[in-house]
């Protein structure tokens, strides 16, 4: 009885804390850290799990601890990632007494050095995906201030002419200037077609059994 009015009296205790305005900031900053653990998780371990089985040789263990580590690194960063960030962006309203739109670019600038500055092949996807994304954002943010005219016929079959174009031209040509990822998942569609001994790898297998198992 006496553990269940503890319990009652500590959930009263942090639930009244949560609801003071004046650590709403810094609670902010701790909850961010743990929606960026929770994201960040959520995200890479189904992608890990996926690319793991299908390119990476090695036995079931090494798989295992490969996707546990790709998923922690990923969770761990955009964690800290999102921490630095609003708490560097609280430390700036703070100190200026007003919210403007350099201190969320400042913190960002200084959170992306910091967290994802490491030239891992995690933050590089992470990188990689978010430079097509504001690529398309700031293409629309140019439009909508007049800066550039709003197109007559929609852009995009040209945007996917060029990206696949491109993309091809340098597989075939420069494919060490792709990422690894992009690589085994190009070569797998494009070159390990090219080549089959009987129907078992024609239809079945990518590659042939003994092959696959050296």
């Amino acid at each position: 009885m006496a553990g269940s009015d503890l319990l009652k009296t500590v959930l009263y205790t942090v639930n009244t804390l949560l609801q003071q305005e004046k650590y709403k900031a810094a609670l902010a900053v701790v909850k961010g850290f743990r929606n960026g653990a929770v994201y960040g998780a959520k995200i890479r371990a189904p992608h890990a799990l996926v690319m793991t089985f299908l390119f990476r040789s090695g036995s079931l263990k090494d798989k295992l601890r490969a996707i546990a580590q790709a998923t922690y690194t990923h969770s761990r960063n955009l964690a800290c990632f999102v921490f630095t960030y609003k708490g560097l962006q609280a430390l700036q309203q703070h100190i200026q007494g007003k919210s403007l739109q350099s201190q969320a670019f400042l913190a960002a600038c200084l959170g992306g050095w910091l967290v994802f500055g490491d030239n891992n092949h995690i933050n590089s996807q992470i990188n990689m995906y978010l430079l097509s994304r504001i690529l398309f954002a700031l293409s629309r943010l140019a439009v909508e201030k007049g800066y550039i005219p709003q197109p007559k016929r929609d852009p995009f079959p040209l945007f996917a002419t060029l990206v696949w174009g491109i993309v091809l031209w340098l597989f075939e040509y420069y494919p060490h200037t792709l990422q690894p990822s992009l690589q085994s998942s190009m070569s797998y569609l494009y070159h390990d077609s090219n080549v089959w001994h009987d129907i078992s790898d024609f239809l079945i297998y990518n590659k042939p059994k003994t092959t696959a198992a050296k």
